[in-house]
């Protein structure tokens, strides 16, 4: 089972101006383990940022679901609380869970965390809403690893009907999830991850639901 790890690195980096600058930057990454989280951080970014970079630190990170939606690439954090009974004694707890949503806006991104728990069976509110300095998020698919925010939209295959859903969120879980619809959201992550052209992505969750 995966967890998610914040990475944070540290380089040189090339501004827009021209000149450089040593920068620190997070990154979200599914892994197992803290030894995995580096050893994934160093495959996914050693071909992408020019020259050495270093890993200065690993936190575990308690995140419930993520929900990408392709017309944004800033993260929110999101705090959700509801309230669930206790097994044992019956008596009711407050339960605070952390989500992580793409959007433009704190507003647009509290309006998306609404919608996107919208099926849970349960009352809840948003207490919190942040913006968060993650740069990029890596999820794990099978043993396909794939960022989930640098793919660029124009190789995105438009078809008929992808008009009338663009602009919709795929969740991307490390380890599990309260949603009771559990088939209908893995059918909604097929839709999205076919449409970024990830079909081994996509028959990969076909596999998990038979």
């Amino acid at each position: 089972m995966n967890d998610w790890f914040t990475v944070k690195i540290k380089y040189t980096k090339e501004l827009d101006n021209g000149t450089f600058k040593r920068v620190s930057e997070p990154y979200l990454i599914a892994s197992m383990s803290f030894t995995d989280a580096e050893a994934r951080v160093y495959e996914e970014l050693g071909n992408v940022i020019r020259g050495e970079f270093n890993v200065v630190g690993i936190t575990r990170t308690e995140i419930h679901d993520i929900f990408f939606y392709d017309d944004a690439d800033t993260w929110f954090k999101c705090k959700v609380r509801y309230d669930s009974a206790d097994a044992d004694t019956e008596k009711s707890k407050k339960v605070n869970q952390n989500f992580l949503v793409s959007a433009s806006s704190v507003k647009e991104a509290f309006e998306r965390i609404k919608e996107s728990l919208s099926t849970l069976m349960v009352d809840f509110e948003i207490p919190s809403v942040i913006l968060s300095p993650i740069v990029e998020i890596f999820p794990r698919v099978e043993d396909m690893d794939r960022e989930i925010s640098r793919k660029p939209i124009e190789t995105v295959q438009e078809s008929d009907d992808f008009e009338e859903e663009k602009g919709k969120g795929a969740v991307f879980s490390a380890s599990g999830s309260d949603f009771d619809d559990e088939d209908e959201r893995n059918e909604f992550t097929i839709r999205e991850l076919e449409k970024l052209g990830q079909a081994r992505a996509a028959s990969y969750f076909r596999s998990v639901k038979q």
